[in-house]
């Protein structure tokens, strides 16, 4: 059965403020992954050691990576990456829209890797929305647009994922949920899977949404010792099956 992680590793420090990347990468190792999708990544900083998180944890977990920069100055990068040991194609990364009467808003992104899964074709798309109420509802509406969710590309079945810093209650979730599903509601097995802070996770700020096609078995968040350290999130980790018969031609 496939699982996909999502995980906001917070530069590889974690709340003990040790930077720490091996860690990070035992944390996804421990729970055996096959696509494995992060954000806050460092890569090239002089604040994290000039080191290429993406491609480091990549290697350590034996997986092809493609990784996103939504802010660059010069030779240092931060953004997000999908990992994943199955066969892949990076199909699109971009920016998302800001929220222009704030000026100092940090960019986002989004990346979108099509992954052959046993043979079968699955769109991921990971994602890191903005702090601000009006910023995260306008990206997540450009997200569930015709620029990600629904261009012509993006056929089911299909995966969006990362850390939307939104919770179920939200507009951003509405408006997602409005062309995917929410995987923790279509657990077969209700488990905890709140992810933040990682010390005492209260809150459901990280997501996975699946479209049709795809059957969840398990959504939950570990919250062993080493996931409580590692970063301030904790991973949150979807087992799923891809349905049988499902034709991808039925996406939108």
């Amino acid at each position: 059965m496939p699982r996909i992680v999502t995980y906001n590793v917070h530069r590889c420090v974690g709340t003990d403020r040790r930077l720490d990347v091996a860690r990070v990468a035992a944390v996804l190792a421990a729970l055996s992954p096959d696509i494995v999708a992060l954000q806050e990544l460092d890569v090239g900083r002089r604040r994290t050691g000039h080191v290429d998180q993406a491609h480091e944890i990549a290697r350590q977990l034996a997986m092809t990576h493609h990784f996103h920069a939504a802010v660059q100055v010069e030779e240092e990068r931060y953004g997000d990456a999908i990992l994943t040991h199955f066969p892949e194609r990076l199909v699109k990364v971009g920016p998302l829209p800001g929220y222009d009467p704030i000026k100092a808003l940090e960019p986002r992104g989004a990346l979108w890797v099509k992954v052959e899964v046993h043979g079968r074709p699955l769109q991921v798309l990971n994602t890191h929305l903005g702090l601000v109420p009006r910023e995260q509802q306008i990206q997540a509406a450009h997200i569930a647009g015709p620029a990600w969710l629904a261009h012509p590309d993006c056929a089911w079945p299909a995966i969006l994922l990362g850390d939307f810093n939104a919770t179920a209650s939200s507009v951003v979730y509405r408006t997602l949920t409005a062309r995917l599903q929410p995987a923790r509601k279509l657990a077969r097995r209700k488990q905890a899977s709140s992810t933040f802070p990682s010390t005492f996770p209260v809150l459901r700020i990280d997501h996975l949404f699946v479209s049709p096609g795809i059957e969840v078995t398990d959504v939950f968040a570990p919250h062993d010792p080493l996931s409580r350290v590692a970063s301030d999130h904790l991973p949150l980790v979807m087992d799923f099956e891809l349905a049988e018969g499902f034709d991808a031609a039925h996406g939108p």
